[in-house]
């Protein structure tokens, strides 16, 4: 009965990761479409209109707005942690190609499983830590590595990568404690907060194309913030980070579609990499399981 019921978790946690991954990358391509709005601008939207939602379900089905006073810290550490992923990663979306943006991004699995094994003392199979390294190369050959300016926007999404690694690391570890709403309330907060200096003093005034792209960046931000806080409620963060690697797939689609982007060879041999490592550690995992019963 027990492993019925956490084999059913888990696929909750696949199909929310999912849904998350996918609302993620149409916030990108948003991003990406709203070129003449500052980046403050739109990690300000993306967050308002995640704090309105959060505010309203919290009053509607009376849940503590702050939570247990000693899971605060983690609250708001994990909401600093959350913005600066958030700024880098929007960053990197307007310097670099959808997918190439997408691709690095996908660090974060890579960020999540290391803070999971030293921070949360998860022990994970011999073929994580090989997929894990080889995610991490499949990478490398999108930001290709070089001594010049070009190579920033690579640089900001690798810190983002690890700047979200860290937030959903902090979820999994509050998660079972506060309820997601509740997190989601903390990092939208948070953030609004210390972007509204920004606001104040630099405000670029919208047209309306521009403010319809801003809320569709806070919409879109809001399915797939909820869909991940409660992916990681129900799956351990080394085994459901993997499958934000779909975006990859969603981003080329996309970038193709919109833009004419097509990946140059070193990316595709990256995409190639990564999707290839997802597969294979499926495979060997459920090797393990069918072998463990």
């Amino acid at each position: 009965m027990f492993k019925e019921s956490k084999l059913k978790d888990n696929q909750k946690a696949i199909v929310y990761i999912l849904i998350s991954a996918l609302a993620f990358t149409l916030m990108s391509t948003v991003v990406k479409l709203a070129k003449d709005i500052p980046i403050y601008e739109k990690v300000f939207f993306r967050n308002i209109i995640n704090l309105i939602i959060a505010v309203n379900i919290l009053k509607r089905d009376k849940i503590s707005f702050w939570g247990e006073k000693k899971n605060r810290k983690y609250l708001v550490i994990r909401g600093v942690l959350g913005l600066l992923g958030v700024v880098c990663n929007f960053y990197a979306v307007t310097q670099m190609n959808l997918s190439d943006a997408s691709m690095l991004f996908n660090l974060t699995p890579f960020f999540v499983t290391l803070f999971a094994i030293f921070f949360l003392g998860e022990r994970i199979l011999k073929i994580e830590y090989i997929s894990l390294i080889s995610a991490f190369i499949a990478v490398l050959l999108v930001i290709k590595p070089q001594f010049n300016m070009g190579i920033i926007g690579g640089v900001v999404g690798i810190i983002g990568a690890a700047c979200a690694g860290g937030a959903y690391t902090l979820v999994s570890h509050i998660n079972k404690k506060e309820n997601p709403v509740t997190i989601v309330f903390y990092f939208t907060f948070v953030s609004v907060i210390l972007m509204t200096p920004f606001m104040i003093f630099n405000f670029v005034k919208p047209n309306m194309i521009e403010l319809l792209l801003l809320i569709l960046v806070g919409i879109f931000a809001s399915v797939g913030q909820f869909m991940v806080t409660l992916a990681y409620k129900y799956g351990k963060p080394s085994e459901v980070a993997i499958y934000n690697y779909t975006s990859i797939v969603f981003a080329i689609a996309i970038g193709f579609g919109i833009w004419k982007e097509v990946p140059d060879k070193w990316s595709i041999l990256g995409s190639i990499i990564l999707i290839g490592t997802g597969i294979n550690l499926y495979i060997q995992k459920r090797k393990v399981l069918i072998n463990f019963k």
